[in-house]
């Protein structure tokens, strides 16, 4: 391909856009697939090849810099031999796609994904010698919790049902005891299947189905479990709540989900925080914020109120004297507790308009509406809001 234009072969002008690029690749793919082209496979599979190959360059935002800039030399020490191989090709998703419409499954494609990042006899040893039994999945649960338990930090005992151990046989799954031989893997937890493709011959290489990769099969199952060496049981965890806790926010506990067939070790107990809403407080982070109703005698001489904070104590609110409707007093550190560090509470004030007032009332209103004439004479009544 020293003397042939990417562009060229992709059939797309030099300021093709990636969109561009990949419906030409598609177009052609489809076309030149070597099972779409029986009388001359060999030619549709070098041509397949070499349109992978401008696409590749084309569709790498380096890459082409590198090609534009260099032409084709320039991108050759991106390429691991110099030369352009299926090593190099790293859109095998778009691959996938165009296999799928062409009737192939994904199963045939991963078979072909995997040789072509070389997973050879050592990835594959590799593979063999992991262990073929999972461990048990984890168990995800939703823990309401009110304010007041977050802000004390209180511990809590959730009841989960999960597998366990089975019993009888103690979590083998056998009833005697007696493993024999897997008759389909021949006891080496693997099964392989050779397949042709144009690409070339390929092994496929996986967990056996009958063994799940043991290479042992159980001779006589346990009656109870059912040769999974599991069963259901009902487990109650103690933890502390961390202070400070925000609503959406999880914490693990480990090993305390399903345990895996045989004994293969547990999941985890992933909890899930759901924060309730509070008749009274409203929280911003660590801050809490409360809205305090007064009336005119308090806004205007000042008051002491009594508050029962989330912890039970009895907190001392000083209004003080000429307080407006709209400001905010705060309590420096009576916020939550997040990490060793302490948010604070803030009282919103709120002035109480009377629906009616009785006729003495009126007569006190009456003489303090005279004395605030006074200043108000003095004041702009109408203003710029803030």
């Amino acid at each position: 391909m020293t003397d042939k234009d990417y562009y060229e072969i992709l059939g797309v002008p030099r300021d093709a856009s990636p969109e561009q690029i990949k419906k030409a690749y598609r177009k052609l793919a489809v076309k030149y697939h070597p099972d779409r082209n029986p009388e001359n496979k060999k030619e549709a599979e070098e041509k397949f090849k070499e349109i992978s190959e401008a696409y590749e360059v084309l569709i790498d935002p380096e890459k082409r810099h590198l090609y534009d800039t260099y032409g084709r030399e320039g991108v050759k020490t991106r390429f691991q031999q110099g030369d352009f191989t299926w090593q190099d090709f790293s859109h095998f998703d778009d691959l996938r796609d165009i296999f799928k419409d062409l009737g192939f499954g994904f199963d045939f494609f991963d078979d072909l994904f995997g040789n072509f990042f070389g997973v050879g006899n050592r990835g594959r040893s590799h593979f063999r010698s992991k262990r073929a039994r999972s461990k048990g999945e984890d168990i995800r649960i939703t823990l309401p919790l009110t304010l007041e338990e977050i802000y004390r930090g209180d511990t809590k005992r959730i009841k989960s049902k999960r597998y366990g151990p089975c019993p009888v046989c103690q979590g083998s799954g056998s009833a005697d005891g007696k493993v024999e031989t897997c008759p389909d893997c021949n006891g080496s937890g693997m099964v392989r299947e050779v397949s042709s493709t144009f690409f070339g011959q390929f092994v496929r290489e996986g967990v056996c189905a009958r063994c799940k990769g043991e290479g042992k099969i159980i001779v006589h199952p346990c009656s109870k479990c059912g040769g999974t060496g599991k069963v259901y049981e009902e487990r109650e965890v103690e933890f502390r709540v961390p202070k400070g806790i925000r609503d959406g926010e999880y914490f693990v506990l480990r090993g305390e989900g399903h345990a895996g067939d045989r004994d293969a070790g547990r999941g985890d107990l992933v909890i899930v925080v759901s924060e309730k809403p509070h008749k009274i407080f409203l929280r911003n982070n660590e801050d809490l914020h409360v809205m305090v109703n007064i009336g005119y005698s308090e806004a205007l001489l000042g008051t002491e109120l009594e508050f029962t904070h989330l912890d039970g104590r009895k907190l001392k609110l000083k209004i003080p004297q000429g307080t407006k409707p709209g400001d905010a007093i705060k309590m420096k550190g009576y916020g939550l507790e997040r990490n060793g560090i302490k948010g604070d509470l803030y009282f919103h004030i709120k002035l109480i308009v009377p629906d009616s007032i009785s006729r003495e009332y009126r007569g006190i209103v009456d003489r303090m509406h005279e004395e605030e004439i006074r200043f108000l004479e003095k004041t702009e009544r109408f203003s710029k809001p803030l």
